[in-house]
């Protein structure tokens, strides 16, 4: 049998290890991409491993979720930022020049190629053929520094797709149909790959829709084959000459196997407060909405706005919703003021803010308590919108428009056919208006040796973390649920993350979602053994944000015991020294609570010569059978304290 595009891209970039699912793997990496929120911790790593200069292809940093600058600490960020990517050879784009996936896919994405990311939506990507993984900061460091990813080796869960979209359905609702088969769990450890008669009619900027929320299924990426519609887009961007034609054999072999008929679809929309909570918009019609948000790094396109705009043409929208528009590139926006769609949204009342993931990640847009907001965004999270208490829903941009023209959830072909909006494809524009005045290139190596690194006051260091104890005995400080997301360990938001360069200022966050009183807890034991936390399924689901490892730790979290980890997290937990294990038998979890103290001994023996360990509950006097994953590369860093101080040993 053949091999599908995913393996393909493996093969290809493979350095080491058998494509066995389950089996570690290492591959070489060819580009990165990071962002402000997790990219200053990135440029720390790379001053703590003493780097000259990137060793990649192509390195690109990013400044698209910190855009508020309501007082000095984001601005200090972005001046850092920007003398880091001057110090270490890497590109800078500049506030206002576009949300980093639909960027990199316009300017530096090519067919291929293998990039890793430091935001768990760096799977977009995959709509241009490439294999691209959103790992933790420092996994994207490791990748700068020329050292290969490590990955267990995922299942291919090929997906076929046939027919067309019927008018008012769009790509939001191919990835919400996924979801609400799957589920938020559905792709752990699996790579999804579309392919099919399907794909002729989805757009490169249609698969990055779908591609972008395979996050949200917890699969390891998405690909799809370069094909004419990636050509077509490099065209577009005057790069064709960038264009590879990666395509699946004819007889390609699947590990797992899906298919949806595009014609059978309906607008869909994902209930508060999870991505997986999908239903048919017909299902919860008439309720009340006080907003409506376009935008994001998984609605990104031109045509995703130009829809909106055509349904608002000559209209104004519902005047108890606040219609918010977030431009996903300057491209896009002039792009979109060309064709006159910036005009028609303005004149329906929309509010247009600058290109940046915005209310995304709760950096301004938070609706209020009790009033139910839209928005075509790739995650509703408890709590990520910037308000506690809020309603967040995930639909398409045809759903979120109707939503603000009517007031209240709709479906928008029932909208259409009430105020006789005919259904339209907007025609794209043959050429974009392709501006790449901000984005600064890397320095020359001799100039580069030279810069100093530009850190304000809230630029702190990396902590310092000890090596693993041989025994650990220690309160369980928290006991979650399970889907706990990495918002709700170290939250989004404008109040945190201006913090995100500041561990122990960001520290006082910790869990502030699930218990505002963990960090206060969590340092009354810290100089002592540490402490605990007890999850359940999907544990540290959502971004790859690795402060949710390190905010922890710095409060002296030694270990997590769960049902089961989401991937990037339970790779961020071993790089930064804490120990994740998996309850054997899943019903144990109900017989611990917060407050005991559980017992782990022989630590450093036990982890290099078996997957099983137990620990004792000292209050209950019970024993549970637990198991690691860890590789022995892993459980060398572990025991380390973290890969950091574990390179450091070895210099």
């Amino acid at each position: 049998m053949g091999h599908g595009v995913a393996e393909q891209l493996i093969s290809e970039h493979l350095v080491s290890g058998e494509m066995t699912p389950g089996a570690e793997i290492a591959l070489r990496v060819d580009q990165t991409l990071t962002q402000d929120a997790t990219g200053t911790l990135v440029m720390q790593e790379l001053e703590a491993m003493n780097l000259d200069r990137a060793r990649t292809e192509v390195s690109v940093q990013y400044v698209d979720h910190n855009l508020l600058q309501a007082d000095e600490k984001n601005a200090e960020d972005h001046a850092y930022l920007r003398s880091a990517c001057r110090r270490y050879g890497l590109w800078f784009s500049k506030a206002g020049n576009g949300v980093s996936h639909p960027t990199h896919m316009q300017r530096f994405g090519i067919p291929g190629k293998l990039m890793v990311g430091s935001d768990s939506h760096t799977c977009a990507g995959g709509s241009l053929g490439m294999l691209a993984i959103g790992v933790g900061g420092l996994e994207v460091a490791m990748a700068i520094a020329g050292t290969p990813l490590y990955l267990q080796m995922p299942r291919i869960w090929g997906v076929r797709l046939t027919g067309e979209l019927p008018p008012w359905v769009s790509a939001k609702d191919v990835v919400l149909e996924m979801l609400r088969r799957h589920g938020v769990k559905g792709g752990l450890n699996r790579i999804i790959e579309y392919h099919g008669p399907g794909l002729a009619q989805l757009s490169a900027m249609d698969r990055h829709v779908i591609a972008n929320m395979g996050a949200e299924l917890g699969a390891t990426t998405t690909v799809f084959p370069a094909d004419e519609a990636v050509r077509e887009f490099l065209r577009a961007e005057d790069r064709e000459e960038d264009f590879r034609e990666v395509l699946p054999a004819e007889d390609a072999r699947f590990d797992d196997t899906d298919e949806i008929d595009l014609s059978t679809l309906e607008p869909l929309i994902a209930k508060p407060s999870s991505p997986g909570n999908v239903v048919p918009v017909r299902e919860v019609a008439g309720a009340d909405v006080g907003q409506v948000v376009i935008g994001s790094s998984a609605n990104p396109g031109l045509r995703d706005y130009a829809i909106a705009a055509h349904m608002v043409r000559g209209r104004q929208t519902e005047d108890s919703v606040s219609f918010d528009v977030n431009p996903s590139s300057r491209e896009i926006f002039a792009d979109l003021t060309k064709m006159g769609a910036t005009f028609e949204l303005i004149s329906a009342g929309a509010r247009i803010h600058q290109a940046g993931c915005m209310g995304c990640i709760g950096m301004g847009q938070a609706p209020a308590v009790g009033h139910n907001s839209l928005r075509t965004f790739p995650r509703n999270f408890p709590g990520r919108s910037g308000t506690k208490e809020d309603a967040v829903w995930l639909c398409s941009p045809e759903t979120a428009t109707a939503a603000a023209l009517t007031g209240v959830i709709a479906d928008p072909r029932e909208v259409a056919e009430r105020l006789g909006i005919e259904y339209v494809r907007p025609e794209m524009p043959s050429r974009a208006s392709v501006n790449t005045d901000m984005l600064v290139p890397p320095l020359e190596p001799g100039e580069a040796e030279r810069e100093e690194l530009v850190k304000g006051p809230n630029i702190s260091a990396l902590p310092d973390f000890p090596p693993l104890p041989d025994r650990i005995e220690a309160p369980v400080l928290l006991k979650v649920p399970d889907d706990i997301s990495t918002d709700e360990i170290s939250p989004a938001g404008a109040r945190a993350l201006p913090f995100r360069s500041n561990i122990p200022m960001l520290s006082e966050f910790t869990f502030s979602q699930v218990d505002e009183t963990y960090p206060q807890r969590a340092r009354e034991v810290a100089d002592g053994p540490g402490h605990l936390i007890v999850g359940g399924d999907n544990y540290g689901q959502g971004s790859s944000r690795e402060h949710a490892a390190i905010t922890p730790r710095h409060l002296g979290l030694r270990a997590v015991i769960a049902k089961s980890f989401a991937r990037i997290h339970w790779q961020n937990l071993a790089n930064f020294g804490i120990l994740a294990l998996e309850f054997v038998d899943p019903a144990d979890y109900e017989r611990i609570d917060q407050g005991d103290t559980l017992e782990l001994e022989s630590l450093r023996e036990g982890l290099s010569e078996s997957p099983e360990l137990t620990a004792r509950n000292v209050t209950k006097d019970e024993q549970y059978r637990l198991h690691h994953r860890l590789s022995e590369r892993q459980v060398e860093a572990v025991m380390a304290g973290g890969r950091i101080p574990l390179l450091a040993s070895m210099v």
